[in-house]
């Protein structure tokens, strides 16, 4: 399988090194929306959207007011998964399979464009999404992003295998056993990780599991301040969030030669992964 890396979407929320970036807090810090494209026999697998072409043509009713004004979007329509997708040659009905880390509206919001693909993600993700319980929950998932009804394929937490000392662990129906979904909940309730194996490595798309790469440093573990309070105040289960984090922190010290993880948002981990 080849792996294309992709940003589909750049944000600058303000915060400078308090959120990960560089100067002072009236700056911004650049984030990116970390999203794979993966060339199978199965057709074209897309690991999550970003930010699709209504986010850009109709912003504030497809992402509302309240994350325009925090995170600052560029929406730049060369950034979209479809136009990415066309760069390379490809059409949108290329894009036969859809895997979701999560349905937050920065990591759904291109769903639309490719409307023929089947969509996996979590059950829980998926109930979360259909009957919000919470403030926050009722904030994250914007129903207008799905309303031309996707083929929905959704894995049960109950089911599955080990994989690195993760459990349940899922294949994908339809999809090649290389690609694997790696229950993550904690940011959303069923917030999922995506295993890719390239040849004799693994890449593991930790989705927003965490935001800065230091969070699962082994040695000497940091988030920058803004980005710590950002991830509290949208978590959906704190105790497992932070659990998953000493998970991937250890799979990092433990198997870095076999598989790099990374998050959906930190652009230094786009460039390093990109090269790889």
């Amino acid at each position: 399988m080849r792996v294309h890396h992709l940003n589909c979407g750049t944000m600058l929320p303000l915060g400078g090194w308090l959120m990960g970036g560089q100067g002072h807090p009236l700056s911004t810090a650049p984030l990116v929306t970390h999203c794979l494209l993966i060339e199978t026999d199965a057709g074209l697998v897309l690991v999550d959207t970003g930010f699709g072409m209504r986010c850009v043509e109709q912003p504030v009713q497809v992402l509302g007011r309240q994350f325009m004004a925090a995170c600052r979007p560029r929406l730049d329509p060369a950034e979209t998964a479809l136009r990415q997708v066309i760069a390379l040659g490809h059409s949108a009905e290329d894009v036969r399979h859809i895997v979701l880390t999560h349905l937050d509206l920065d990591h759904a919001g291109g769903l639309a464009d490719f409307p023929h693909a089947t969509v996996h993600l979590h059950e829980t993700e998926r109930q979360a999404a259909a009957a919000p319980s919470s403030v926050s929950e009722k904030q994250r998932y914007r129903p207008i992003q799905w309303e031309h009804g996707p083929d929905w394929r959704t894995y049960s937490g109950a089911d599955g295998e080990r994989w690195f000392g993760f459990e349940a662990v899922r294949e994908l129906a339809g999809l090649p056993e290389d690609i694997l979904l790696v229950p993550l909940a904690g940011h959303s309730r069923g917030h999922t990780g995506v295993a890719v194996r390239t040849g004799d490595r693994w890449l593991l798309h930790a989705g927003d599991a965490f935001f800065f790469r230091g969070e699962v440093d082994p040695a000497r573990p940091y988030c920058p301040p803004g980005l710590r309070v950002f991830q509290t105040v949208v978590q959906e289960d704190g105790a497992a969030r932070h659990t998953n984090r000493r998970r991937l922190a250890d799979l990092v010290g433990g198997h870095g030669d076999q598989v790099d993880v990374f998050c959906a948002h930190d652009l230094t981990q786009l460039r390093e992964t990109s090269r790889l």
